[in-house]
């Protein structure tokens, strides 16, 4: 991959592609409540830092997430009332894994999110027969 912007730059792309709210409580993004990007996939877990791989959130989440699953933290976030974006989430993984795809290597983050997308899919086809 080619160089990546610096921090600032990575922020203002995230927000411009996701818009201003956080994905995890749902808050408009402030003076108050500022924004951070965020791996989806944790370094940890073998999570590149790439552009693709950052989402925004507020300082609180970010921090709060600590080492949980995206999908552990989606169903935290959604357990106390926030309005987490799943949708936005199955995004940014699906954009990831293409983006892994088109570019390769990522060995260690590959099986991650993989079961993280499966994790979601099976969430959202069972909120979808609850629904009906």
């Amino acid at each position: 991959m080619s160089a990546q912007p610096d921090r600032a730059a990575r922020l203002r792309l995230v927000l411009d592609r996701d818009g201003p709210t956080c994905i995890w409580c749902g808050r408009e993004f402030s003076a108050l409540v500022p924004p951070s990007t965020e791996h989806v996939v944790p370094r940890v877990k073998g999570g590149p830092s790439w552009l693709a791989n950052e989402v925004a959130a507020c300082r609180r989440c970010n921090a709060a997430r600590g080492h949980r699953t995206p999908v552990e933290w989606l169903e935290e976030c959604l357990g106390r009332g926030w309005p987490a974006d799943g949708a936005r989430l199955v995004r940014a993984l699906e954009a990831l894994e293409a983006a892994i795809a088109t570019s390769g290597g990522q060995r260690r983050a590959r099986p991650y999110l993989e079961a993280q997308l499966r994790r979601l899919r099976r969430r959202s086809g069972s909120a979808g027969q609850q629904a009906g």
